[in-house]
């Protein structure tokens, strides 16, 4: 990312939120006994809201992923889900992250194939000649299967949590009926889909092959993204986990056109979808691994081609459970997490100072703070919750927050010194131990 002289943009501080400062104030109690991982933890649960974070006038909240001045529906969905818990109680937070689901209704509206966004129409790109359909709103027009689904999770969560339904009201189902008509030609890419994105910078994983279409799969019923969460093109385009992620949304959607809107029509249409992808899913996107057993591949085509692997980003296959696809204790889930968690995955890695998962997206033997938080919240015992906090813990580099990745051997080797949504899930992680009083 250092090629790239990135623009700036004013981000005015405004004060926490009340039961924001409530919160830091019960981790000075609950972490007293361990200095440092309170230092951690203040830094990072503050961290989107102090630097990341503004109110526009019309409502709407902007929030950036850090050191690069855009927003992606992903990443700033993810910086402020750990400030969900608190937003029955404390309006201010109902406000911020209430305009933030407005602002990607906007932004979906806009453009759903598009994973990330300016602040405002101000021609800003990371890359100003790609070859798509750009906006003078779009950061980046990558279609990343993904990155909606995190925008309907929060609106979601938003409402099991305060009760209401008032962001339902302006163009919300519209935004649904969208994804849906879009995830539908999306099972169909080749005959169906207008989508195509090339980049000529020469990096082999920032365009897509075939004309900018991608290479050829076949029809399983899961939906195509071009894109993994990473930003890196995806080998095999049926990528396994978005497609659950897609599964669980649906069932979220499903719901709320339910209960909200009593369109029995639409849920019937969801619940069809949302069959066919599963179907596809365990049809398709299971490998039979000599060594693990059946384990869910992390891409396939549908023509026997597997990508066997996980990557630190959220989806992945380590995160099956946070996503709501299926639970911790899930045999498939099961052996498939031992399988991301030894050395058959390739971006695994272990080192001196640590041991965790990786990314293509980063240099080799570098692991991610992200894909240990993660770990730590799909784990199953305390004992793994603490070593992964006590990980985390001894490779901040002594910078009192989370990075991209870090070197195995040397955590002052780091990438992305501000990545909001990586201190955003470790103190999402620290946060439900102290709830669970999981330091006492």
């Amino acid at each position: 990312m250092e090629q790239f002289k990135l623009p700036k943009i004013d981000m005015p501080p405004f004060s926490l939120p009340r039961a924001v400062m409530e919160t830091l104030a019960e981790a000075e109690t609950k972490l007293a006994s361990r200095p440092k991982l309170l230092r951690l933890f203040k830094n990072c649960y503050a961290n989107t809201l102090e630097t990341t974070t503004k109110i526009a006038d019309d409502g709407t909240t902007f929030v950036i992923t850090g050191d690069i001045p855009a927003m992606w529906l992903r990443d700033s969905a993810e910086q402020v889900a750990h400030y969900l818990p608190l937003a029955r109680e404390d309006a201010d937070v109902r406000r911020i992250v209430g305009g933030l689901i407005k602002r990607h209704v906007a932004c979906i509206v806009h453009d759903p194939y598009a994973n990330a966004f300016n602040e405002t129409a101000n021609d800003w790109h990371w890359n100003k000649d790609d070859v798509t359909d750009m906006s003078t709103l779009v950061w980046e027009r990558k279609f990343e299967l993904d990155s909606a689904c995190f925008s309907m999770r929060l609106a979601y969560n938003f409402w099991k949590v305060t009760g209401s339904a008032e962001l339902f009201e302006a163009g919300f189902k519209e935004v649904m009926k969208t994804l849906v008509s879009l995830w539908k030609s999306e099972q169909r890419h080749a005959e169906r889909s207008p989508y195509r994105f090339e980049r000529d910078n020469g990096i082999e994983g920032d365009s897509l092959l075939n004309d900018g279409l991608g290479m050829p799969v076949n029809y399983t019923g899961m939906v195509w993204s071009g894109f993994r969460p990473s930003d890196d093109a995806c080998e095999f385009h049926f990528n396994v986990p978005s497609n659950m992620f897609v599964v669980a949304t649906l069932r979220q959607m499903g719901e709320i056109a339910e209960f909200v809107y009593r369109d029995s029509a639409f849920v019937k249409e969801m619940a069809k979808l949302e069959s066919e992808i599963d179907r596809g899913i365990r049809t398709y996107g299971i490998y039979r691994h000599p060594v693990y057993g059946p384990i869910y591949a992390y891409e396939t085509d549908g023509f026997g081609n597997y990508s066997l692997m996980d990557d630190a980003g959220t989806p992945g296959l380590m995160s099956i459970p946070y996503l709501g696809y299926a639970s911790a204790d899930d045999p498939t889930y099961v052996r498939t997490r031992k399988f991301a968690l030894s050395a058959d995955n390739p971006f695994y890695y272990e080192g001196r100072f640590a041991k965790g998962i990786g990314s293509p997206h980063t240099p080799p033997k570098y692991i991610w703070p992200m894909a240990l938080s993660m770990q730590g919240l799909t784990a199953t015992s305390k004992q793994e919750r603490l070593d992964m906090v006590a990980m985390l813990e001894a490779t901040d580099a002594d910078t009192g927050y989370m990075h991209e990745g870090f070197h195995a051997d040397d955590p002052n080797l780091f990438t992305r010194k501000w990545f909001a949504w990586s201190n955003s899930l470790f103190a999402q992680l620290v946060a439900k131990m102290m709830k669970d009083g999981e330091f006492e």
